[in-house]
């Protein structure tokens, strides 16, 4: 579904990806992980067209997308839940859902289906039903970033790409969240890209694993063999604490 050949992205001067290449298949969770500043971050960005990439071939489904502005690559089926959820304090939750869907409406969308799309959204996660009138901004961490990832999928991705999504949260929201992908990738069949700190978490949850390491892809493999890796084990998934995902 995705296909990424050797992509080159700078932050003013500094190279932040060096001949980054990867792929994902469709229905595929795959997870991106590294430390602070490997550049996971800035690859989201580049693949939504938010930065531009220096050099090298992005494609989505054959279609070559690289250097296509925000919108179109939205409009092409990818969609990004931003690091930090992002979502616009001031509106209500009902109304941050409806901003998901503005390409649609822009389009000639039916109003009926986005409508359903906004109810089948309130299905998934009932506590935004709730709080439909709420402002987004005094909902909890939680709530928010399932209102995040409602918003992205309004758009109805084809790929969902989703950057760090327990950041701060409790570990109980910690694993909500993941069972939501989990839910994403079994009954509605989204293909995930998922940059996340919580290393093992992740990769419980993925196909495949990417290791990314100062703007290198370094280590790559099957989710569930990248789990065992010492060096994987030794540099980011604690193997001496007790994580999340194991209480």
């Amino acid at each position: 579904m995705l296909k990424i050949k050797n992509i080159n992205a700078y932050y003013g001067k500094v190279h932040a990806l060096k001949n980054v290449s990867l792929h994902l298949n469709r229905g595929e969770i795959v997870t991106l992980i590294g430390a602070n500043g490997a550049g996971k971050t800035t690859l989201l960005n580049a693949l939504s067209g938010i930065i531009p990439t220096e050099s090298g071939e992005i494609a989505l489904e054959g279609k070559g997308i690289t250097g296509l502005s925000a919108d179109r690559v939205v409009s092409l089926g990818l969609s990004q839940v931003p690091e930090g959820r992002q979502v616009f304090n001031p509106l209500t939750v009902e109304e941050n859902l409806e901003l998901g869907a503005y390409l649609r409406y822009r389009s000639g969308g039916q109003k009926g289906e986005i409508t359903a799309d906004i109810q089948h959204m309130f299905r998934m996660f009932p506590r935004l039903e709730e709080r439909r009138k709420q402002a987004a901004g005094t909902l909890s961490g939680g709530e928010q970033q399932m209102l995040a990832i409602g918003r992205a999928l309004m758009a109805r991705p084809k790929l969902l790409l989703l950057d760090e999504p327990s950041m701060g949260l409790a570990p109980l929201v910690v694993q909500d969240i993941f069972k939501v992908i989990q839910r994403l990738r079994e009954e509605e069949g989204t293909t995930i890209l998922l940059v996340e700190q919580n290393a093992r978490a992740a990769l419980k949850v993925a196909d495949r694993g990417y290791v990314l390491e100062t703007g290198k892809v370094i280590l790559e493999g099957i989710a569930s063999e990248l789990l065992e890796n010492k060096d994987v084990q030794r540099a980011y998934l604690g193997r001496d604490k007790k994580e999340i995902w194991e209480r």
